[in-house]
């Protein structure tokens, strides 16, 4: 197999006398979709933060493409190729669509004079914005209305969208369709598939089996902050990963 986008070797983090994760390993190939499963409290949210620079880990790994890298902060994690679509998604409902797609990455006008007084080159970010959604075939009435009007289903997948827009390989989705209805949900597993198709290599965390067996290709389990199990999501039932998650089960 060919050297993975994203790798983890023996990664632990420990919050005083809680050990969140326990020398974890895993990876991400591009291309695939990997689920991440556990009960609460299995240090799901913990292996996302560390990879995305909000934790540091007390030691063990990751590499990107085959090179280690310490991500001591978010925007580190970002040069890196890694975006995360965090449960709260981080948009401002006061902004529009191309203004939270372009969030702390804002383009301006007037050479570094507009620069300095931020100046905003508003047409360009909705040209390219309008491209990027497109891209996705994410549909939004108007890129001028602010967020915060928008449905559940399109605020989710402009987080994605902006994800993606900004992601040279690795995306991070924590329980993307979280409180989405069905048609909603139906739309954002499609990204997910598109994602996948495009070769970005994204892990996914959900507490829904049948999300994961409709879109994922692996899935690695984590029960009180070890890793469990990595399976081939077509190569076991709805049974067997909750089996792994609650501990009945231990092997394939």
């Amino acid at each position: 197999m060919t050297t993975p986008a994203l790798q983890v070797e023996k990664l632990s983090k420990s919050f005083r006398a809680i050990q969140a994760l326990d020398e974890v390993s895993m990876s991400l190939h591009r291309g695939r979709v990997t689920a991440l499963l556990g009960d609460n409290g299995a240090g799901k949210s913990t292996l996302v933060k560390c990879l995305a620079g909000v934790y540091q880990p007390d030691s063990g790994t990751i590499s990107i493409d085959g090179t280690n890298h310490r991500i001591a902060t978010p925007d580190m994690a970002q040069s890196l190729g890694i975006e995360t679509v965090h449960q709260n998604l981080s948009l401002i409902d006061t902004l529009d669509v191309s203004e939270n797609l372009f969030l702390n990455r804002e383009q301006t006008r007037g050479g570094w004079i507009g620069a300095r007084l931020g100046v905003l080159n508003r047409g360009r970010m909705r040209s390219e914005c309008r491209t990027a959604l497109a891209h996705l075939e994410i549909k939004i009435p108007s890129l001028r209305q602010p967020v915060g009007l928008l449905s559940g289903g399109q605020r989710q997948a402009i987080a994605i969208g902006r994800a993606v827009a900004w992601s040279r390989h690795i995306v991070l989705l924590d329980e993307p369709a979280a409180a989405l209805g069905v048609e909603q949900t139906s739309r954002v597993l499609d990204l997910i598939r598109r994602l996948r198709d495009s070769g970005i290599a994204v892990l996914l965390i959900t507490h829904n089996m049948d999300r994961v067996t409709e879109v994922c290709d692996d899935a690695v389990i984590l029960r009180r902050g070890k890793k469990t199990a990595k399976v081939e999501v077509d190569e076991v039932t709805t049974a067997d990963l909750v089996g792994f998650i609650t501990g009945a089960k231990t092997t394939v």
